[in-house]
């Protein structure tokens, strides 16, 4: 027996191990799709921002356009996206995440390049809202399947990975914008942001598996062990169930948590058993995200009332964002390690502390590296928080769960720059600023601190649970792998 054959023959515990090249490119492929699509989602988010001075500047576009209105137009997204996520944890516990993801791609790139053809400001308007849609569905469902593909040791990180394709989007923007404009002008920009019906669609539909977990969770295990057996998945992960974990629990408590984990949707998720991290999750969601839109909207002219230059005070938000992105990768892959509750919980606090700090007098080097570090605690946050839900929720309601987290959480977006502007407007100055984004980053720590333990604490192979099978599962499904060694 030579050295790679004595290597694949020896049973390994460990569930971040891939089972084999078949699997880790299936798991990478998936990924792929994802994160493009949350890429591009990201994109059509910032590029309406990038474009809004020529719109404002030439009324031959689609028509005389204020700044009142302007704003207007730019909230018709936000709320197509938290109508399109809210919409998706509707359907996506029913339906499937493959006919979702696919049908939000399709969506997204048409309202895009009909966007482009936009020749009046209600068109525009209605379309922007249209494309929301697309784009809530796709950061709705995205979680759910990078969770349900992912090995277990990976999920949190993974997650971060695909979800900095919004900052990562917003600077792809910035850069065509810059670039392009005056080329392609404002409506080829917008059909760049439909190039993913070209390429991205077909990549889907070609390397887009359903999630078996989800096949399983519906009664379907023929299909799930086909698909697992097509792309060589480790059967221990992919065709298992959730169940309680009885402990010391009474039995009732039991039972009612058993009840949970078969309903689907939003059913479940406002169960007794599911209820209190659900709002839980919810309020967590809400205040990063209405920490994230209040500071990216005032960040910059609170330091100016701070005594910072108009320049220098743009580079906040280079900070801001800048820390969340790396200091949320390192966060996620701590998460996975030590978990995603004990991680957030420290991250709001340090969050806090850094914006209590803030309003004091200090070296402008050391006023980033704080900034840098709230951002962690806010923006790199949120990306934890939908890691947190998608392995909060079992199979049947994770989709719900993720678009929960994306549909009440815009809410947040939209508070966030209202009560900045509240602040700044009513001459508080930047101190309660400060301290009012550091005391709801407190909130968050507490809410994120008293998240019960989810109903869905064991898994168990369908091989356990013959009953639960509607059809053989062929032999092959049973082999040793590393997935399939104990947990």
């Amino acid at each position: 027996m030579n050295k790679s054959q004595t290597r694949s023959a020896r049973p390994v515990n460990n569930t971040d191990t891939w089972q084999s090249p078949k699997h880790k490119r299936t798991v990478y492929l998936v990924l792929a799709i994802v994160g493009l699509s949350i890429l591009f989602d990201g994109y059509d988010l910032v590029i309406y921002g990038a474009v809004l001075p020529t719109l404002i500047a030439d009324s031959s576009q689609i028509g005389e356009l204020s700044p009142a209105i302007a704003g207007t137009l730019g909230s018709y997204a936000m709320i197509g996206v938290m109508i399109g996520a809210l919409s998706a944890g509707a359907v996506g516990d029913r339906l499937g995440r493959r006919k979702v993801m696919i049908t939000a791609i399709v969506w997204f790139s048409l309202g895009m390049a009909l966007t482009s053809m936009a020749s009046s400001i209600a068109m525009f308007g209605f379309l922007r809202f249209l494309t929301g849609l697309g784009v809530g569905m796709i950061v709705a469902t995205g979680g759910a399947v990078v969770a349900e593909f992912a090995p277990r040791n990976r999920r949190n990180l993974f997650n971060a990975i695909v979800y900095s394709g919004v900052p990562a989007g917003g600077v792809m923007a910035s850069i065509l914008a810059i670039l392009l404009e005056d080329v392609i002008s404002w409506r080829g920009l917008f059909l760049i942001g439909a190039s993913p019906l070209l390429f991205l669609l077909p990549l889907a539909l070609f390397a887009l598996p359903e999630s078996p977990r989800w096949l399983v969770s519906r009664g379907r295990t023929e299909k799930a062990a086909e698909l697992v057996k097509k792309h060589d998945l480790p059967a221990k992960q992919f065709l298992a169930i959730e169940t309680v974990a009885p402990q010391s629990e009474d039995k009732i408590a039991v039972d009612e948590k058993q009840k949970a984990l078969q309903r689907t949707g939003f059913a479940a998720l406002f169960s007794r058993a599911y209820l209190p991290g659900t709002v839980l999750i919810g309020a967590m969601s809400f205040i990063g995200l209405l920490s994230t839109y209040g500071l990216n909207t005032w960040l910059p002219q609170i330091m100016q009332s701070n005594g910072t230059s108009s320049e220098n005070s743009l580079y906040s938000l280079l900070a801001l964002n800048g820390g969340a992105v790396l200091g949320g990768l390192f966060a996620s892959w701590l998460a996975d390690r030590i978990g995603a509750k004990k991680i957030i919980t420290s991250t709001f606090l340090i969050a806090a502390v850094c914006l209590f700090i803030l309003p004091i007098q200090l070296p402008i080097v050391l006023v980033y590296l704080l900034i840098g570090f709230a951002g962690i605690g806010v923006l790199g946050t949120q990306v934890l928080t939908y890691g947190l839900a998608s392995n909060y929720y079992g199979t049947s309601a994770r989709a719900a769960g993720v678009s929960w987290v994306a549909g009440f959480g815009r809410l947040g977006g939209i508070f966030g720059p209202l009560i900045g502007g509240l602040i700044i407007s009513a001459g508080f100055g930047p101190a309660t600023a400060f301290y009012l984004f550091a005391g709801v980053a407190v909130i968050g720590s507490i809410c994120t601190a008293l998240i019960p333990r989810s109903p869905a604490a064991a898994e168990v192979s369908i091989e356990e649970v013959p009953a639960l099978a509607n059809g053989p599962i062929e032999p092959a499904m049973n082999r040793p792998s590393p997935e399939a060694a104990p947990r």
